[in-house]
């Protein structure tokens, strides 16, 4: 496989952006599209003290639900942690920091952050103690809004079906869900795949994340969240 744009790479070398502290943004919706081999990967490095952004903490044992009932995240940006009861748990004890954000607010917050708008006006939550928390409130012609301040990551993880050498993707079905915003909001985007194909080879009609957004390419494993479909 020609590596000519130097974005096909293994899991052991994209692991030396993973660091305590940082901040990662995760694709995936009750972990079914999220990357599972960077996951295991984040996990066995023992990395910890993580601030999470996505859509939700997944399950304990799927997704990136497995950082979080490892006691990995400090904190966690999402729209829900239901399905996950150790966030809750951790939540409760004072363990793990949990901002919540509605979820069309959520995507549209790490939308904002990957073409660099700064923040967004909602009017969602502007009255509820724990959306509007620390937010600050702006008026406009006489209407009251929260400033969703945009978000960004260190590094951004996704999962794609398919990807050619430049690091262009393409999606399953419904495991696509947040990963083309999410692969847009990081300061470097990794991309775990199920295939790696030749330039070229992709119908450019299918390609949902330009490659211009991801830096490095590497080949998963196997996912774990397959039963959520059957």
């Amino acid at each position: 496989m020609n590596n000519k744009f130097g974005k096909i790479t293994t899991l052991e070398k994209v692991m030396e952006y993973f660091h305590d502290g940082m901040t990662i943004m995760f694709g995936g919706f009750g972990g079914v599209g999220s990357p599972p081999t960077l996951i295991e990967g984040i996990l066995k490095k023992g990395i910890r003290k993580l601030t999470l952004i996505g859509n939700d903490t997944g399950f304990p044992h799927i997704g990136i639900g497995k950082l979080v009932s490892q006691e990995r995240a400090a904190k966690v940006i999402a729209s829900h942690i239901g399905s996950n009861p150790f966030a809750g748990k951790f939540m409760q004890e004072g363990k793990l920091e949990v901002e919540f954000s509605p979820q069309g607010i959520l995507m549209e917050r790490i939308r904002a952050g990957g073409v660099g708008i700064p923040a967004i006006l909602s009017d969602i939550g502007v009255d509820n103690e724990i959306v509007a928390k620390n937010k600050p409130v702006y008026t406009l012609n006489g209407k009251k809004y929260l400033v969703e301040s945009a978000l960004t990551a260190e590094v951004s993880i996704v999962y794609a079906k398919k990807a050619d050498e430049y690091g262009n993707l393409i999606y399953d079905k419904s495991a696509r869900n947040t990963n083309p915003l999410v692969a847009m909001a990081g300061d470097i985007t990794i991309a775990e795949v199920g295939e790696i194909v030749p330039l070229g080879r992709l119908n450019p009609e299918e390609i949902v994340t330009p490659g211009v957004f991801v830096d490095h390419v590497i080949l998963s494993k196997g996912v774990d969240w397959k039963w959520a479909w059957e």
